[in-house]
């Protein structure tokens, strides 16, 4: 793509990327989807989801660029903004080094800003955070049908570095369904429910899982990638009850 000589407006449609820009450089952002909820005094227009955003609203905004993410938004929205002449900018995360790699090309080639402390932080922070697995997990992100985190995930990556096998990390599918029976017998040493994309909360969830083994945890902290990610090992870990 060929990008503006100067970026001074963005629409994000990712939640993640409107944090780590706001963290960055606040300024840039005149509008961002309905579910981009941090930092929590972001002031700026709302275009609907990720999965359903108002491209003539945006087209009409006049960005210099709209951050997207392969995962999170839809071909044929990027096809719109497009073809209404706006550059699109498509992330694509499957771990924590394309996450790193992506918010360094992100923030310093399209936006043209320098690399913020938060980030220079998770980097040290998750370079330094390589343990050999010493227990065993399985991570929901839904029920009704249940779902679980699988392979090629950003998760699944960021847990590996606290010492957590995701049990699921070798399933041919990145979010595969599963029956309630086969979690039970995945034998997994944890079970971690976070609060995202599923509400997961002390009354509803753990009741399926016998035993002292699940997890509530930030499902920010396990699944965006921006700057939590500076605080993501040291409370993942105190999160899990994983030692230091």
């Amino acid at each position: 793509m060929t990008l503006p000589a100067q970026v001074r407006r963005v629409v994000s449609l990712v939640p993640s990327l409107t944090e780590a820009i706001a963290a960055t450089d606040p300024g840039l952002l005149v509008a961002a989807t309905d579910w981009c909820t941090h930092p929590a005094d972001l002031d700026v227009e709302r275009v609907r989801g990720t999965k359903n955003p108002d491209t003539r609203r945006i087209a009409e905004l006049r960005p210099d660029l709209v951050v997207v993410n392969k995962e999170e938004n839809r071909e044929i929205d990027v096809r719109r903004l497009e073809q209404a002449g706006v550059p699109v900018w498509v992330t694509v995360i499957e771990d924590v080094d394309t996450a790193l790699t992506s918010l360094d090309r992100l923030l310093t080639v399209a936006l043209r800003r320098p690399v913020p402390p938060w980030l220079t932080e998770a980097h040290r922070s998750l370079d330094a955070a390589a343990p050999a697995a010493r227990t065993s997990a399985l991570v929901c992100i839904w029920r009704d049908p249940w779902m679980v985190v699988g392979s090629r995930t950003f998760a699944t990556d960021l847990l590996a570095r606290i010492g957590v096998a995701n049990v699921y990390a070798n399933h041919s599918d990145r979010y595969p369904k599963q029956d309630l029976d086969q979690l039970l017998a995945a034998g997994a040493d944890l079970v971690v429910l976070p609060d995202e994309p599923y509400v997961f909360t002390p009354a509803d969830g753990p009741e399926c899982f016998p035993g002292d083994r699940v997890r509530l945890v930030s499902g920010r902290l396990l699944t965006w990638y921006g700057p939590s990610l500076a605080t993501a090992v040291e409370t993942l870990r105190e999160q899990l009850g994983l030692p230091g």
